[in-house]
């Protein structure tokens, strides 16, 4: 299939790195990084910091003494509660996931209160090239099919699994200072704002499922190796229809100049859902994105506000097109 170009202002690709408060590991109290290689049984001898993400606090690919690897992510979750809570949840739902499912498993962790941290077994893979080649993408739209086979029934989870995190337009509309700063964030949303509100309201109806989502698929949550897709960092898993982990990353395909709409038509896990529900999810995406990139002050990592607007522009990109090929129907 051949990439299909849409806006003319579409970013090229995502930024380097996405986050700009990575704490390295020679950064950390040496109370948690002996904590670590208590987890792991080992030594540390190399530490190379990973730099995609939103997440504030460590991401590491460890080396110990006796050549084995591993993944680390830790936070002060006093300093930084949000993600501490998220690294908390993140525990429970790693460690819950069945076997099979194509994500990286986890070693061990730690959470003395203060300090909160977690230990995977380190992937050797790649991020996804953005913007997205064909091929890859193709891999990981097929991988998705099966992941959300694995995930229905959702298993049962000891964590009290995430919110959906979509939605957010009656908040930005009742919100002075986001609804006057919309205009220039995103134009086509502040003059489309009263559809977004209605698609908004039955957003409850289009979140209902019985399968697992990882909830924050995109581009830097997925590592591709020799022979599989690896999906990472599940915090935000939600259980909701089959296709929204699909819905999300294809809205992402858009800040690549690419048309998602050929890829969803012929797509296994939205054949027969209804085209209203999508719609619904897709604006639900960049509502959450928006309203966050409206509303968030001087003290915001710039990256992450940079991110989340292209990302909820892309998602409008998709709904437009959407719209277009309604109308041509």
């Amino acid at each position: 299939m051949a990439d299909v170009a849409v806006a003319a202002d579409t970013p090229e690709s995502f930024p380097s790195h996405t986050g700009s408060r990575r704490i390295p590991w020679s950064g950390l109290p040496r109370s948690v990084s002996a904590r670590i290689e208590d987890v792991l049984q080992g030594t540390v001898t190399a530490a190379h910091s990973q730099q995609g993400g939103f997440s504030d606090g460590l991401a590491v690919r460890l080396e110990l003494s006796d050549g084995r690897r591993a993944f680390a992510k830790a936070v002060d979750a006093v300093a930084a509660p949000g993600v501490g809570a998220f690294h908390r949840r993140e525990i429970g739902v790693a460690g819950g996931l069945p076997s099979g499912v194509p994500a990286s498993r986890l070693l061990g962790s730690f959470d003395d209160g203060e300090w909160v941290a977690l230990v995977f077994e380190d992937i050797d893979g790649a991020l996804p090239a953005q913007p997205w080649r064909e091929t890859e993408l193709e891999r990981v739209l097929d991988a998705l099919t099966g992941l959300a086979e694995r995930l229905t029934p959702a298993p049962s989870l000891e964590p009290t699994l995430a919110a959906p995190r979509l939605g957010g337009w009656a908040r930005l509309a009742d919100d002075p200072r986001a609804l006057a700063r919309l205009p220039e964030v995103a134009p086509a949303a502040a003059e489309e704002l009263d559809l977004h509100l209605a698609l908004e309201t039955r957003l409850a109806e289009a979140t209902t499922g019985e399968t697992l989502t990882h909830g924050d698929l995109y581009p830097f949550n997925v590592l591709l190796t020799a022979d599989r897709v690896v999906v990472v960092d599940w915090p935000h898993a939600w259980i909701g229809p089959a296709y929204a982990d699909l819905v999300m990353l294809l809205s992402s395909v858009a800040l690549s100049g690419i048309d998602p709409e050929p890829y969803a038509v012929r797509h296994p896990l939205l054949t027969g859902v209804d085209p209203e529900a999508v719609d619904v999810l897709i604006s639900a995406q960049a509502g959450f994105l928006l309203s966050i990139a409206c509303s968030v002050d001087s003290t915001a990592d710039p990256r992450l506000v940079r991110m989340m607007t292209e990302l909820g522009r892309a998602s409008l990109r998709w709904l437009s097109i959407r719209g277009r090929t309604k109308g041509q129907s």
